[in-house]
């Protein structure tokens, strides 16, 4: 669990999965049931918030195997690449994991006495392993590949992008620093070229060039 909660710090759009995260390791060895329905929701929850972003609709009936799968062609894998049918594998447990659930659940079907106090038993270490370390796994890669395919970029830092004709003021102190660059037929100014090829750059002499002016007042 901790690479998973290692990938949640990372990526802090995720931030809500340590509730699932949490209540996972807590109910582990008291309740297993509680465990694999909080797996079961992390999995759902990553994939249908996956879809949504790349506004693919999952009906509201379907399968956690469904919402997977569909999680998995959102990110860009086709049904005939190898780690879709990985996924599909991996959907399956998914599903055993409810499945599961019903069996040893407290409340599921309702239980005798001897069940409700047997019920954790039917499941040993190295299941319970298996099933949360392919938990693990599954959602660090959905997580990881998603972000690696669509970072975040902050709202701020979209607004605040500078307009290059707003700035005449900057272009101009640039321009009679720097001059003008001619190439054959073409020629273009030093602030153009700062502002189109390294806009990085240009945004801290921008910014430099700013501060320079306040501390005149």
């Amino acid at each position: 669990m901790e690479k998973l909660k290692k990938v949640i710090e990372r990526y802090g759009r995720w931030s809500a999965l340590t509730e699932y995260t949490n209540r996972i390791e807590t109910h582990i060895s008291s309740d297993f049931s509680q465990s694999l329905e909080n797996a079961k929701a992390l999995l759902e929850t990553i994939s249908k918030e996956i879809c949504c972003s790349k506004e693919i609709e999952i009906e509201a009936t379907a399968s956690i195997n469904n919402v997977l799968k569909k999680a998995f062609t959102a990110i860009g894998y086709t049904s005939t690449d190898m780690v879709t049918q990985i996924s599909s594998a991996l959907a399956t447990i998914g599903q055993q994991m409810g499945i599961l659930r019903n069996e040893i659940g407290a409340t599921s079907h309702g239980k005798s006495l001897e069940e409700l106090k047997e019920r954790n038993h039917k499941v040993d270490e190295l299941t319970k392993e298996f099933f949360i370390d392919a938990t693990v796994i599954v959602a660090c890669f959905l997580i990881r590949t998603f972000e690696n395919e669509n970072p975040r970029l902050k709202r701020e830092t979209v607004e605040s992008k500078l307009v290059y004709s707003k700035n005449e003021d900057f272009n101009e102190f640039w321009d009679n620093a720097y001059g003008e660059f001619v190439m054959g037929e073409y020629s273009y100014t030093a602030s153009e070229i700062l502002f189109h090829v390294d806009y990085p750059a240009y945004l801290t002499e921008h910014k430099a060039f700013k501060e320079g002016e306040e501390g005149e007042e």
